[in-house]
């Protein structure tokens, strides 16, 4: 395809405004309505030089905001010497053309912005596939407004369709644009081709697993989601303190100390009115989350907008079909907290969450101990003796038993272990001999 108009989506090291339009019905924090795009905005590599926030009753159908405010809009730009305009609003097409042409510089609303975070924090092929989807879904009604060749015809010399194609591109031929809309959906249907193999693949993955109990960790960007998954499985994973650090899902063996064990898998961060196309690209690498038989819901208790937070990631969760029941809340970043009566406010508003510190592991017992109940209740330590030869018992045991001691005597085995109590009638039923050593 031919040479964009704006080379780059991107807003690294650029001078930024950052613009919140409220609407009635806004869930912006009241407080700081521009507290979510400032931190999208520094995690995008922005400079942030100037903030407005404007209030209107209803959308201007031309320019999103009114003229005297877009003009206002321009003169701050030219003030503060001003690269990129940041909207903390979805608009369109049109909307954007006229904005730029006012103010004589790019404009990114909010969808165009988290696209771009994503793209850059994309490590593996498999986001990569699923970030590229979102940005050509975003762009294909935009493209219009975004080419400076839309004119021309494939047939003239300096078209890039008229070199490549040669024989077939003469005569009045199609615009460019045709062009660039026929390619763009081609990509988009090999791209949906190769992320539904990838649906298939990880929906194997996640129900081969369904012999073990699964937990999911979810939760509003940069809660601290990854430092916990360290914490509690000595994982290696990726830690910033930076929105969307984390895009791809990763699971592994949570062995809780007297529990069951567990597969415990983290995933990209939730953030309020995430946009649709973006969910609906990743919804293969959330399918931890929409499995999981518990989601551990992580917010950040020490964050003055944690309620909103909260909020976005209920929304988020609802519109993935996920039970609420099977959430359990983990407020972390106690250490944080320097004033004991927000954690009372919290406790008493949230009742029932875990309140813990991935930082420093404070309250992680209390989080693995309420884990483990769910998963089957507190174990108990039994003696087990097996037939070896018996397979799917073995595996059983494999799966589901914290394995203390083990000897053999020809094809019997003895094993002592901790299992959840729920599990000793379907370890009879496969036939084992099961002794039960303490009830606790």
């Amino acid at each position: 395809m031919a040479e964009m108009k704006r080379t780059s989506l991107g807003v690294q090291a650029e001078r930024a405004l950052l613009v919140s339009v409220l609407l009635p019905g806004s869930t912006n924090d009241p407080m700081d309505p521009v507290g979510e795009l400032r931190s999208l905005a520094k995690t995008a590599g922005a400079v942030v030089v100037d903030e407005m926030v404007a209030r209107r009753q209803r959308i201007n159908a031309a320019l999103y905001v009114g003229s005297g405010k877009a003009q206002e809009i321009a003169d701050r730009c030219d003030r503060n010497e001003v690269d990129t305009i940041l909207f903390d609003n979805d608009l369109t097409p049109a909307q954007i053309r006229d904005l730029e042409e006012i103010t004589r510089r790019k404009v990114l609303d909010r969808s165009e912005l988290i696209l771009d975070i994503f793209a850059a924090h994309a490590r593996t092929a498999e986001s990569r596939l699923q970030v590229e989807l979102a940005q050509l879904i975003y762009t294909y009604p935009r493209l219009r407004h975004m080419w400076t060749h839309l004119e021309r015809v494939a047939g003239g010399a300096t078209t890039a369709a008229a070199a490549v194609g040669g024989i077939g591109t003469r005569g009045p031929g199609e615009k460019q644009i045709e062009i660039d809309r026929r390619l763009v959906q081609k990509r988009v249907s090999f791209l949906r081709g190769q992320i539904s193999e990838i649906d298939r693949r990880k929906m194997r993955q996640v129900r081969s697993r369904r012999d073990t109990f699964g937990v999911c960790l979810v939760g509003y960007t940069n809660a601290g989601k990854s430092t916990l998954m360290n914490l509690l499985t000595g994982a290696d994973v990726y830690v910033a303190d930076q929105l969307f650090a984390t895009l791809d899902t990763r699971t592994r063996k949570w062995r809780i100390d007297g529990g069951p064990n567990v597969l415990l898998s983290d995933t990209v961060g939730f953030v309020r009115d995430l946009p649709h196309h973006l969910v609906a690209s990743f919804r293969a690498t959330l399918e931890e989350a929409i499995c999981a038989d518990l989601l551990i819901h992580v917010a950040d208790a020490s964050h003055e907008r944690v309620e909103q937070q909260i909020q976005a990631v209920h929304g988020v969760l609802d519109e993935l079909g996920c039970d609420r029941s099977r959430v359990l809340l983990a407020m972390n970043k106690i250490d944080r907290i320097a004033d004991p009566t927000v954690r009372q406010v919290l406790a008493g508003k949230y009742d029932g969450a875990i309140f813990l510190s991935a930082a420093t592991g404070a309250g992680a017992d209390a989080l693995a101990a309420e884990v483990a109940r769910r998963a089957g209740g507190m174990p108990v330590r039994v003696r087990l003796r097996a037939n070896c030869a018996n397979g799917r018992l073995m595996q059983y045991i494999a799966r589901h038993a914290q394995v203390e001691r083990q000897s053999y005597a020809d094809v019997t085995a003895e094993i002592d272990a901790l299992m959840p109590a729920e599990t000793l009638a379907a370890l009879r039923g496969f036939g084992a001999d099961v002794e039960v050593l303490d009830p606790r």
